[in-house]
């Protein structure tokens, strides 16, 4: 009795939690990234628990051992029970305040690298802030020395027109 409790109880909270996620994705309280990762977890969870509920509807001698491996965390022909992990090793024998302080620890390297990133990217916009500066200035001497260009073009013909000006009265006259 107190395991199909449980198991209903499971159902139940398994339901909500799916309810609260499709109220946060469309509310768009968290990421739709997020959103799918949190929905994977859940499906897990479905899973997990219709698992649960296999095993313990049906019935026989060979499910009974499966039933007490599932409660004590024994193994059964390879089948491992899905609700334990196995610890890492570098975590294995620390009491809270060591994770506590290892996460901390972790926490604090990623921020340090955070930083590192922020500051390069930083020093990138500055250079690209300085390029366009740069690009600016260089776009200005251009367009100077292209009306610079042109005004010597217009006087250059001018001059030609009044050498051949010259030239022709100066043959008309010898």
């Amino acid at each position: 009795v107190a395991i199909r409790s449980s198991l209903q109880n499971l159902r139940e909270k398994i339901d909500q939690l799916k309810e609260l996620l499709l109220r946060a994705v469309s509310t768009r309280q968290i990421t739709q990234l997020e959103g799918d990762r949190r929905q994977n977890l859940v499906d897990d969870l479905l899973t997990r628990h219709k698992q649960l509920e296999a095993s313990y509807k049906n019935e026989g001698p060979e499910l009974d051992m499966t039933r007490s491996s599932l409660m004590t965390g024994g193994i059964r022909r390879g089948v491992t029970n899905p609700w334990l992990l196995e610890e890492p090793e570098e975590t294995r024998g620390l009491g809270f305040d060591d994770l506590r302080q290892q996460q901390r620890r972790i926490i604090e390297e990623q921020d340090a690298g955070l930083d590192a990133l922020s500051s390069i990217i930083s020093r990138q916009k500055q250079m690209g802030q300085e390029i366009g500066n740069e690009l600016d200035e260089q776009n200005e001497i251009i367009d100077d020395l292209t009306n610079l260009v042109e005004n010597t073009d217009d006087r250059i013909r001018t001059q030609t027109r009044h050498v051949k000006l010259v030239d022709r009265k100066s043959t008309s006259c010898g």
